[in-house]
């Protein structure tokens, strides 16, 4: 490993003491950075070259660098003669200027060792590419090592070459006199450039007349470096010393055979006895073997034996040749296009534009990056340019590698992310960028993506086109993953909501909803319940699709093993909204069917939750009363005469198993189907509830009654048939009416058992368990025919509290003999007639409007239609009349304080009232 390293310290320092020692001192130093050696090329591959950078503006160039060390061989005029030549080519390169010439960033600067100057960023020479590594680093950098020309580099580059020599024919009237692979490079784009002027000719005549060109005569003991090269070399060169325009063509002929046959000119020339290898040479073109061009081809290798033909008149001119067929590939054609953009208007440019997306897949990625890329970026400054030209920018970066992305596209992207004006070309912007999000936020960096991206789509949200809010909406769920989290919830999120509340678009409301719905699984449950759900009752509209989007966000939600809602939120806050949404006029069947559905499964988690977690309670309650059994029975007071409220395993035993659940904090639970407590009173209600309790007062003053045993009197006997009689002829009315699943025992005299708490209102006489009435009647829990409102709720009939009847205690040693009821006849008025069950209810003062009696229907129907019992009769021990049922209005049910509810005198407990009874209920 140690000598790894020393190896790449020498290489390193070695390459930068070969800089240093090559540039130390010249005047391109002080402009420009020099950097890596990178190729080589010129005559004889003279020219080092290397990277650098402008020290002022950071500006890319290329510096070719001759070092004077290679020719300390030579004698001293030999080392002019050399230096003379390299200037002139240098000089002659600097004054011409086209697209097809290497251009010149600064001229040429001499010092003691060596000439340099700086022209356009620079790949290599030709002669690099076709595997000429003279002068080049060691080892060769393995980007020119491994470069292959593609068909479309090649055919573009000879035509560039065609292009270059008809301005120099044409234009300057110039014969280069050394084309060939050396003194073509091709730049950082891939574009083919000339250069290596050192033995350019200009014409004598004046720029009017025919062009007349003088050459010099072979000089074989001049150094290589003053002389071209003969392998590339017109015949007429050397064997009549005479060129023309001509004899350029000759060498591109050359040049086109040394790209087809890796690197090989058409004959190889002895510089030893350069005219005898020229006249030999002659004669073969005379007549030139099929085998030679049989590498070149076919659309092309015509032209080419023309190029090298023996007679110049023979050979096409410049011009001639870039109008040839072989040209005419939609790759080159493309490249063509887009070196002569600036010649072009706006709308010929879009309209090419436009069309490029066809072309971009059928050219090599290394033409596409390094050669069209550039051109497309150039056009960012067009702000009416841009949106023609975007798309074909993010079409290459998709086949771009990341780091490709980041150091050849996103520099000129990002001023673009910022475009806003004119608001047209930005609108279209939005829309292409948006289209293509998710390859944005895969290739950006993330302080770019929060710098640059997101704020687009933020932008993007609150634009005033609907189009652009709609596109937007449908594509952040692609890319919502991308994200990240806090710019989610703080940036995106109330965006989202806001353009579905502020909007007038029913699209982008919807799309909202359904893009909040798609994101969902990307945020935290506790977020979603407190900002997501909640603002789902903002909103205002209630069309179908608006609904829908609302359901389906609550279902997600509901649904989702990573959200959920607390049933908590499902009872109080979820279930109400939905509940209200569903009944919507706007609503169709199937619509409402799908509200339905998220319902019912909503109310069977909470039940399921609620009850799992009383069952828990309850467990935890019985294993305490096991611990400690004086919680069960405190002191030795004896079952039959303890008053006070009794524990949930009791009220259970009075009132059968199906209507209390449990009970907890002092409150009995009641079950799924019992209506729920409502212990806020109104100021009038708490009034009539002192009034009730001051009676039961007044009544606990008067004289007790103790249980005792007398024999049944007469009088007791016929009041008791009476009351029988009475309930035997309205048995027909309530004859479905069940309290409870399970038959109750029958009822067994001298057992007193408290049914309901000490606070409420009691009576005892001794025979009968206390019985407590209220002034409005008591909670009887059924259902009206219709199903009456919310479907299977209970409603209410004031029918007295029978189930305090049931007794589950029996006391060893009682008789069952008939009471003697006269004992009550003093609690209420003498003068008050026998009443039947019918006439039990509370009765309302003429002409007064009972709402709760037109909401569920004829008194009629309330006492025929008892089949839909939804609670147990007596089911709630503490506040079970007026106070438990929210349908209860004390106002519409009141009685003056002296109507008693029911008569009790000369109740009979004979054994078919006890099988009625059991009927009715339970």
């Amino acid at each position: 490993m140690e000598s790894m390293l020393n190896k790449l310290k020498s290489t390193v320092t070695k390459v930068t003491a070969d800089v240093t020692s090559a540039v130390m001192g010249n005047p391109v130093t002080r402009e420009f950075e020099v950097g890596r050696h990178i190729a080589s090329g010129g005559p004889g591959m003279c020219w080092r070259i290397y990277n650098g950078t402008k020290k002022s503006t950071k500006q890319e160039v290329a510096v070719f660098v001759f070092d004077k060390k290679m020719i300390d061989k030579y004698q001293k005029f030999e080392k002019d003669q050399i230096i003379d030549s390299l200037k002139k080519g240098v000089t002659q390169l600097t004054r011409l200027r086209h697209p097809r010439l290497l251009t010149v960033q600064h001229p040429l600067e001499e010092s003691r060792d060596c000439l340099a100057f700086c022209t356009e960023p620079v790949f290599a020479s030709l002669s690099n590419v076709l595997g000429q590594w003279d002068n080049l680093p060691s080892p060769v950098p393995n980007d020119i090592k491994e470069y292959k020309l593609y068909d479309v580099e090649t055919k573009y580059g000879l035509l560039q070459m065609s292009e270059g020599l008809s301005f120099l024919h044409s234009g300057v009237k110039m014969v280069h006199g050394n084309l060939c692979p050396e003194n073509i490079i091709l730049n950082k784009s891939g574009a083919w450039k000339i250069m290596g002027f050192d033995f350019s000719i200009s014409s004598i005549n004046s720029s009017d007349a025919e062009p007349k060109y003088t050459c010099k005569e072979w000089e074989p003991n001049l150094p290589p470096l003053c002389l071209p090269n003969p392998e590339y070399l017109a015949p007429e060169y050397i064997l009549s010393v005479s060129c023309d325009a001509a004899s350029d063509m000759y060498s591109l002929g050359v040049v086109m055979h040394a790209i087809f046959n890796e690197g090989k000119p058409v004959f190889q020339v002895n510089k030893h006895d350069i005219f005898k290898s020229f006249s030999r040479q002659l004669d073969q073109l005379s007549s030139i073997s099929p085998t030679v061009l049989n590498k070149i081809p076919e659309a092309v290798r015509e032209h080419v034996k023309m190029l090298l033909s023996v007679t110049p008149n023979v050979r096409p001119d410049a011009d001639q040749m870039t109008k040839i067929p072989f040209f005419d590939d939609v790759g080159a054609i493309t490249l063509q296009y887009f070196d002569s953009l600036f010649q072009r208007d706006n709308l010929q440019k879009s309209q090419f534009y436009k069309g490029l997306p066809k072309v971009l897949p059928k050219l090599p990625k290394r033409v596409v990056v390094y050669r069209i890329l550039p051109a497309l970026t150039s056009e960012f400054v067009n702000p009416d340019m841009v949106p023609f030209v975007l798309p074909n920018v993010l079409l290459i970066a998709e086949e771009c590698t990341k780091e490709e992305y980041i150091r050849l596209i996103l520099p000129d992207l990002s001023p673009v992310f910022k475009q806003q004006e004119p608001i047209q070309a930005s609108n279209m912007i939005l829309l292409i960028f948006l289209q293509k999000m998710d390859l944005l936020l895969t290739k950006t960096p993330p302080e770019e993506i929060k710098n640059s991206v997101l704020p687009m789509v933020y932008r993007a949200l609150e634009a005033p086109s609907v189009q652009i809010q709609e596109l937007c909406l449908n594509i952040i769920p692609t890319f919502a993953n991308l994200i990240d989290y806090p710019s989610m919830k703080n940036s995106l999120i109330p965006r989202i909501k806001s353009a579905c509340l502020q909007t007038s678009s029913l699209a982008v409301r919807v799309n909202s909803l359904v893009c909040l719905g798609k994101i969902l699984e990307y945020l935290d449950k506790w977020y979603v319940i407190d900002e997501i759900l909640p603002f789902l009752q903002q909103i205002p509209s209630r069309e179908p699709a608006v609904l829908m989007g609302i359901l389906g966000i609550y279902k997600c939600t509901f649904s989702h093993k990573k959200l959920g809602i607390p049933k908590e939120h499902l009872a109080s806050k979820s279930l109400p909204h939905l509940v209200s949404l569903s009944i919507d006029n706007n609503l169709n069947l199937n619509q409402f069917n799908s509200f339905m559905v998220v319902i019912r499964d909503m109310l069977g988690r909470m039940e399921a939750e609620h009850k799992t977690k009383l069952e828990q309670l309850h467990i935890m309650q019985e294993q305490q009363r096991s611990m400690n059994p004086s919680i069960s029975n405190p002191g030795n007071k004896s079952e039959e005469t303890q008053s006070p409220p009794r524990s949930g395993n009791q009220v259970e035993d009075i009132f059968g198993s199906t209507g209390v659940n449990g009970k907890e904090n002092g409150s009995v639970t009641a079950g799924a189907a019992s209506q729920p407590n409502r212990m806020s009173l109104t100021l009038e209600e708490k009034q009539r509830l002192a009034k009730e309790q001051e009676q039961a007062a007044k009544l606990r003053n008067q004289q007790p009654l103790a249980p005792q045993t007398i024999r049944p009197a007469s009088t007791a006997n016929s009041q008791a048939k009476d009351l029988t009689s009475s309930l035997l002829n309205n048995i027909t009315s309530l004859n479905s009416l069940s309290l409870a699943n399970t038959a109750r025992p029958a009822p067994v005299q001298g057992a007193t058992i408290a049914a309901f708490p000490a606070s409420s209102p009691m009576v005892s006489n001794g025979f009968n368990p206390p019985m407590g009435f209220q002034t409005g009647g008591m909670g009887m829990g059924m259902r009206p025919p219709g199903g009456g409102l919310y479907g299977g709720m209970a409603t209410t009939t004031s029918t007295p509290n029978f189930g305090a009847l049931t007794q589950n205690h029996v006391s060893v040693g009682q008789t069952n003999k008939a009471p003697n009821m006269a004992a009550l006849d003093s609690l209420f008025t003498p003068s008050k007639p026998k009443v039947s069950l019918n006439q039990m209810g509370p009765t309302a003062a003429p002409g007064t409007n009972t709402p709760w009696l037109n909401q569920y229907g004829s008194a009629q129907t309330a006492q025929t239609q008892l089949q839909g019992v939804s609670a147990g009769m007596g089911g709630v021990p503490t506040g079970f009349g007026m106070q438990a049922n929210p349908f209860f209005s004390p106002q519409n049910f009141s009685q003056p304080a002296a109507t008693p509810s029911m008569n009790q005198s000369g109740v009979k407990h004979s054994a078919s009232v006890n099988n009625d009874l059991k009927d009715l209920f339970g």
